[in-house]
């Protein structure tokens, strides 16, 4: 199974959308790939040596996304936090098993956990609205309140203002619970759908320090950009060179496979091949149930991924391969040394 097949589950929403809806960005993708190309050729440096891991380094963050989705997906994902074998993940917070999850986070400030920024409810039967009135944000919904199921009617209706309403209210349902979210992401990728969603999403960071989901604009991610249809411009090319906390070097999901083994055995040589730099990888672990198995046609892949980073040859494998493992609250806190350095001596 290639990469890009890999990527399908995040990106096939974007893909579609950017083929469907006319973007005004269609006309200046050619200049702003040369752009990007200009500007990451003088970015050889990785986000690995910047934060100090060394330039050498292949430095991953295994994410678990989707926590508070449902009972399934809390318990697997706290069972990961507790015995430490994975430390990063993101909560959705417009999901109803929220407070389920943030009952446990309470006693538990020191973890890892972001928020998930949910813009899309993709499953039949399991649904959810924005945190947001409706009236707020009427073009993010159906006729019923829900969200959008794909990401493409999200990108061909909701504004960019709607869009910034709701992560707002998201974020803003977390610290009122009294919780300190390390980071910000992005549900089914639906922030990256049109540039301007991208832009509100580094802006709100911004507004409240936390780091967002960004990737460096190298001509590695510009090429992937272009070959998976995901919109970009010269506003968006600025904004991500601009934008002043952490970003990522890359980005990819635990694979699928027919069998456990055989997702393991892609998870190895994936992790193999991959460059040096700082990488997130993507899960969306989950306790086998009957209601899993009502909710998603992915339930297996789920069950599967609840069981890879427990196991012995996979935690041997990482081992041996010198995978330096890290979280979105380490970047931040080396991020920010870097910074106190070149405030003090003026350069690095």
């Amino acid at each position: 199974m290639s990469q890009g097949k890999f990527l399908c589950s995040w990106f096939g929403g974007i893909f579609v959308a950017a083929a469907l809806t006319n973007f005004a960005w269609a006309n200046e993708v050619k200049v702003n790939e040369k752009q990007g190309e200009q500007a990451g050729a003088s970015r050889s440096i990785n986000w690995a040596d910047r934060l100090g891991f060394g330039a050498e380094k292949r430095v991953l963050i295994f994410h678990m996304d989707d926590l508070g989705m449902c009972h399934e997906a809390n318990q697997a994902g706290i069972r990961y936090y507790s015995e430490g074998a994975l430390r990063s993940g993101s909560v959705m917070s417009v999901c109803p098993w929220f407070e389920d999850f943030a009952v446990w986070w309470l006693d538990h400030p020191d973890y890892d956990i972001g928020v998930h920024l949910a813009l899309n409810c993709e499953w039949k039967y399991y649904k959810w609205g924005p945190v947001a009135p409706c009236a707020r944000v009427p073009r993010l919904v159906d006729a019923r309140g829900y969200l959008y199921r794909g990401v493409k009617e999200t990108a061909q209706k909701a504004t960019a203002e709607e869009v910034e309403a709701e992560i707002r209210a998201q974020i803003e349902r977390v610290i009122a619970r009294g919780l300190k979210p390390t980071h910000l992401d992005t549900h089914m990728g639906a922030l990256y759908a049109r540039p301007e969603y991208a832009i509100a999403l580094m802006k709100v960071a911004c507004e409240y320090q936390i780091p967002a989901f960004v990737l460096e604009m190298s001509p590695e991610v510009l090429l992937m950009m272009k070959m998976k249809g995901i919109p970009f411009n010269a506003a968006l090319i600025e904004a991500v060179r601009d934008y002043p906390m952490p970003k990522l070097d890359r980005f990819t999901y635990v694979p699928n496979g027919d069998s456990y083994e055989e997702v393991r055995q892609r998870f190895c040589d994936q992790v193999q091949a991959l460059p040096p730099g700082i990488t997130e990888m993507i899960l969306h672990p989950s306790d086998e149930s009957d209601t899993l198995k009502r909710i998603t046609g992915s339930w297996q892949q789920r069950v599967w991924e609840a069981k890879l980073f427990h196991d012995p040859e996979v935690k041997k494998f990482l081992q041996e391969e010198g995978i330096v493992q890290t979280d979105w609250r380490d970047l931040m806190r080396r991020h920010e040394a870097r910074q106190k350095k070149v405030a003090t001596n003026g350069s690095l």
